[in-house]
């Protein structure tokens, strides 16, 4: 018989058995992550640290803690992210605020920012930067915080995206620096820029029929490149070339499959550009690098 969300009894569930007990339904819904997500659901219900759950295992749960981890468990055994139902994830060593809103921010995206920062050079430079399609801000709040003199530009077709954008702006301390536009590739570019980082959609419409569980809960927008998943790239690269023609570095993530399909739009707008392409940590390719 399937497990099912522990349920509270005469004789209350102590932490560490709610543990086990979630683990076991996650366990069987398929989840291949499930005493690490059971920990993360069950810390997050009780207002603890992951750490906090084996310091008090033995701490007993209230009847209300106990309805709101078996609601937590059952979202997370439909395949909604983690990170929709504790509503943060850590990039770059920093915590964002994530809703269905947004995409959720990925261990590979960091490549992104980590070749933009060796772009930037002097991190004491007075940089103006877009990040085109930016989603929870992870990007541009990240550059801000590592570039203490930079302006970024984060622009977004979703109102609702950009709200959650300002919140982790406000929280990491760059509000002030990070300007939110409402606009899509083109508009996102409001001004002439010294760097351009964009992580756009790249998904082929056929591959959105067969997406992992998890990923089906994120936004259809931020995913859905088209036919070949390539159709930002020309976009974007115009719309830098024509208004920022003075641009410094451009960088976009791309799908490994795809960079050279990538590089190769990149080329055919800046002929005479230096262009590379980085790889993740996994060492797939991931950002193709423009340097005009």
């Amino acid at each position: 018989m399937a497990p099912t969300p522990p349920r509270g009894t005469s004789a209350a569930r102590t932490v560490l058995e709610v543990v086990r007990l979630s683990t076991a339904y996650l366990r069987d819904r398929g989840g291949d992550s499930a005493r690490l997500d059971a920990e993360l659901l069950v810390a997050h219900a009780l207002g603890l640290r992951r750490l906090d759950v084996y310091l008090q295992y033995d701490r007993p749960l209230t009847g209300a803690e106990l309805d709101t981890v078996r609601e937590l468990l059952r979202r997370r055994g439909r395949g909604e992210p983690l990170a929709y139902l504790t509503g943060t994830r850590e990039f770059f060593g920093r915590a964002f605020r994530v809703t269905p809103a947004v995409l959720v921010p990925r261990p590979e995206t960091e490549t992104l920012v980590e070749r933009a920062l060796r772009a930037a050079g002097d991190r004491d430079l007075a940089l103006r930067i877009a990040d085109l399609g930016t989603g929870s801000g992870c990007v541009a709040c990240t550059l801000a915080a590592e570039l203490p003199r930079a302006t970024v530009i984060g622009a977004d077709l979703s109102r609702a995206a950009l709200g959650v954008a300002a919140a982790n702006a406000e929280a990491l301390g760059v509000a002030s620096r990070v300007l939110l536009v409402e606009g899509g590739w083109e508009e996102g570019l409001v001004e002439a820029v010294d760097m351009v980082v964009s992580n756009p959609p790249y998904v082929t419409s056929a591959e959105m029929e067969a997406l992992p569980r998890d990923v089906t809960f994120e936004p259809g927008m931020a995913l859905d490149g088209g036919a070949d998943g390539l159709d930002a790239y020309p976009v974007i690269f115009a719309a830098v070339a024509e208004r920022s023609p003075a641009v410094r570095w451009v960088g976009v993530e791309v799908d490994s499959r795809r960079a050279i399909a990538v590089t190769e739009l990149a080329r055919a707008v800046w002929p005479s550009a230096a262009i590379s392409v980085s790889r993740d940590l996994a060492g797939r390719p991931r950002v193709v690098e423009v340097t005009p």
